[in-house]
């Protein structure tokens, strides 16, 4: 069963609850900074997750036998968990999905399907991640519907001046990131949700960034879905969330068909189920899950001003220190920011930039961030990201900083 937590008072100790940390790369130390795509996991997940596949393993719902009991004890268990942590109205609220991506492609169809059609308008920005832009522009295309966008200024903030001008009554659902993948920016969501809401509106909010770096209540929020992955919670990959309030998801038919998801059954018709199991057919990832659920815990388990401190000392140094290096450009400057930047430097390519710091022992992203139409805003065709994680320390940031500069002199 669970392992139980014991807390922590900094950051090291943080750091020791991660054996992935303790690795090197050829003979270098790992400076693991791509969390923005997944994070590494606590020893207390791992050892659930290791403890169900070689013990606790029976499928969910559907037997009478222990193991089953037992696993669907910890999946339950793990949607508790997440309905706590995400501050949800009914645990029925909290849909498990293979993660974000899933979630927000659940929303586009059924909803879409039920509530969107010819010439309506589904509301997005610039800024957006490819999962909340393709499955939007799949569901126009079913539907008639089509995409506006609000636009971003050259910092990357949205402008929200002109949000009031797009919110008119052909728009049937608003779908925008808490926090940018590109950018780090922690985007006004809840003036946005108040907006929309003023004229009935619907909201989305893709927080796979946001669940991270931010305290999330979906009811202070007022947002009718709230999307998130497990891998980049420090839980397992093949798992996210949809939190949808009862009264949108009632309404929505279900996505896939199978079973677990039945009323009933005829080969005539068939009925559905109850939520959550409305939107959750066949078999689940139920270890996945009840890994997502302890993950959770251990993260409630920290004082959270531990967490804070350090990524603001580490957002302050990098924010002092990168402008410092010639033909540096940052994207996303705001004074609200997480721990997650995005960079060029002019005159060398940011796929050698980061190939030279992962030889360093620095790992980094490198590409288009499944953002293209952003990059398409800045002129470039890819960029470096450095993402922090609550067990990097101040020393690694300033390790990456050194480590940068040389990779920058190297190819110069």
């Amino acid at each position: 069963m669970r392992t139980q937590i014991e807390p922590v008072r900094n950051i090291e100790d943080i750091r020791k609850r991660f054996p992935a940390l303790k690795q090197k790369i050829g003979t270098k130390p790992l400076v693991y900074l791509d969390n923005g795509a997944t994070t590494q996991k606590p020893e207390s997940v791992i050892e659930l997750v290791n403890s169900m596949n070689s013990g606790i393993n029976g499928n969910v719902h559907r037997a009478v036998h222990e193991l089953s009991a037992r696993s669907t004890q910890l999946y339950e268990g793990a949607r508790d968990a997440i309905k706590e942590f995400v501050n949800a109205r009914e645990r029925e609220e909290i849909i498990f999905t293979s993660g974000t991506t899933a979630a927000i492609n659940l929303v586009a169809e059924s909803f879409a399907a039920k509530f969107i059609g010819k010439d309506d308008l589904v509301l997005i920005t610039e800024a957006e991640h490819h999962s909340n832009i393709v499955p939007w522009q799949m569901a126009c295309e079913r539907s008639g519907a089509k995409l506006t966008i609000l636009p971003i200024d050259e910092n990357g903030c949205w402008r929200m001046e002109l949000l009031d001008g797009l919110l008119d009554e052909r728009v049937k659902i608003v779908s925008v990131a808490h926090i940018s993948n590109v950018l780090g920016v922690v985007n006004p969501i809840k003036e946005l949700i108040t907006k929309a809401h003023s004229k009935g509106i619907p909201v989305l909010i893709d927080g796979a960034q946001g669940i991270v770096h931010s305290d999330v209540d979906v009811q202070a929020l007022d947002c009718d879905f709230y999307t998130f992955s497990g891998h980049k919670l420090y839980g397992p990959t093949g798992i996210g969330v949809l939190y949808g309030k009862r009264e949108w998801l009632d309404k929505m038919p279900p996505w896939m068909g199978g079973g677990d998801m039945i009323g009933s059954v005829t080969l005539e018709k068939s009925t559905y189920a109850e939520l959550p199991l409305k939107f959750e057919a066949g078999t689940p990832n139920y270890i996945g899950a009840s890994g997502l659920g302890e993950a959770v815990r251990f993260i409630s388990s920290i004082d959270k001003s531990i967490i804070d401190k350090n990524e603001i000392d580490i957002i302050d140094h990098l924010n002092k220190k990168l402008p410092e290096i010639e033909g540096m450009k940052i994207y996303g400057v705001s004074k609200r920011k997480i721990a997650l930047f995005s960079m060029s430097c002019e005159g060398v390519h940011p796929v050698d930039i980061a190939s030279i710091l992962d030889k360093m022992g620095v790992a980094v992203r490198s590409g288009q961030l499944c953002a293209e139409p952003l990059m398409a805003k800045y002129g470039v065709s890819t960029m470096v990201r450095a993402s922090f994680a609550m067990y990097n320390t101040i020393d690694e940031a300033a390790f990456f900083v050194d480590s940068l500069k040389r990779a920058i002199e190297m190819l110069r």
